[in-house]
């Protein structure tokens, strides 16, 4: 089956030289949308972590990292999937009080992606975490944060086509909240991707809640790593994609667990050998600072922004041969 799909009659409407100059003028207004909105200050970040801290995200568990030997230690290392642990420890690390937050350039390494229109085995994105108060981990304060996030996004957008008045996006930023388990239950022949579509295609804008238990069916909506994401507090944020015709994921974030949503989630997804950790063992003896917090692709970003139909016309990677048949048949160029 082919997995790359580019819309009939597509031609970018950027050249390469403006695709670039609009990606370095998207990304540092996002920045500076984004960290006023939710108050955060810049980090440096790791590329790589040891192994034995249990910092490294696992994404649903079977993705292999990339890891490599250091001469000097006699150690390995692993290249990260994403920071969503090393973020918390963190703020624990540097004393950001609650209301205080950190975001940094997250660059990872998923060798075993599946390359499509919106995949690739590198990943760039936006990390940000954020230090909360026990009275914030609720539904609403969750809700509140992804508002936000959607406004410095559509703000982005209105600030792009002011210098690039060709680009033809409108974005919503009424967002519509549905639990996985109420897709389930309104498009129960459907996929959950396909869910997705059908949902944004009427509602524009959404936060798909509520990500990583069992739904009632016995499946999942998708996976999430238990240890960070609370599967009650968290989700991600969805926008209808013109060029695509589909359901557009750009953001996964949520309330991180605490102790005891750390407790339930180990034992259900049978991962109990991680709490000898020293990030689990801090975080089940509450050692570490109550956070919400999540990426936001930046190629993600950058691709619905500027009406890019395949990632690849705004990152650069290696790409499989199907991949560059198609693009070239096409006439995308791929950086």
């Amino acid at each position: 089956m082919k997995k790359t799909v580019i819309p009939k009659d597509y031609k970018p409407l950027l050249n390469l030289y403006e695709t670039q100059t609009a990606i370095g003028m998207l990304k540092r207004i996002f920045e500076d949308e984004i960290k006023r909105a939710l108050n955060l200050k810049r980090v440096s970040a790791p590329l790589f972590v040891d192994p034995n801290t249990g910092l490294n995200d696992n994404l649903n568990g079977v993705e292999r990292p990339v890891s490599f030997d250091i001469l000097e230690t006699k150690t390995e290392a692993q290249i990260v999937h994403s920071l969503a642990k090393w973020k918390r420890m963190a703020l624990h690390k540097y004393g950001f009080q609650p209301g205080e937050g950190l975001y940094t350039d997250m660059n990872a390494i998923r060798r075993d992606e599946e390359m499509d229109n919106l995949h690739s085995i590198y990943v760039d994105q936006w990390d940000w975490e954020k230090v909360i108060t026990r009275e914030d981990r609720n539904t609403d304060y969750l809700k509140e944060t992804v508002k936000l996030i959607v406004n410095a996004v559509c703000n982005t957008l209105d600030e792009l086509k002011k210098e690039f008045p060709l680009i033809p996006v409108e974005l919503s930023r009424d967002v519509s909240f549905v639990t996985t388990q109420e897709l389930e239950d309104m498009y129960p022949e459907l996929s959950p991707k396909e869910r997705e579509d059908v949902y944004l295609k009427e509602h524009k804008t959404a936060f798909v809640m509520q990500i990583g238990d069992l739904l009632k069916s016995g499946q999942k909506h998708d996976g999430r790593s238990p240890d960070y994401d609370d599967w009650k507090l968290n989700g991600d944020i969805v926008f209808w994609n013109d060029v695509l015709g589909r359901a557009f994921e750009v953001s996964s974030m949520g309330i991180r667990v605490d102790e005891k949503a750390l407790d339930e989630q180990l034992t259900k997804a049978g991962w109990d050998e991680k709490r000898t950790l020293p990030f689990h063992k801090m975080l089940l003896n509450g050692e570490l600072p109550l956070t919400m917090g999540g990426g936001i692709g930046q190629s993600r970003l950058c691709m619905l922004l500027l009406a890019k139909a395949h990632i690849g016309e705004v990152q650069v990677s290696i790409w499989n041969d199907e991949t560059i048949a198609s693009c070239k048949e096409a006439g995308i160029e791929l950086l």
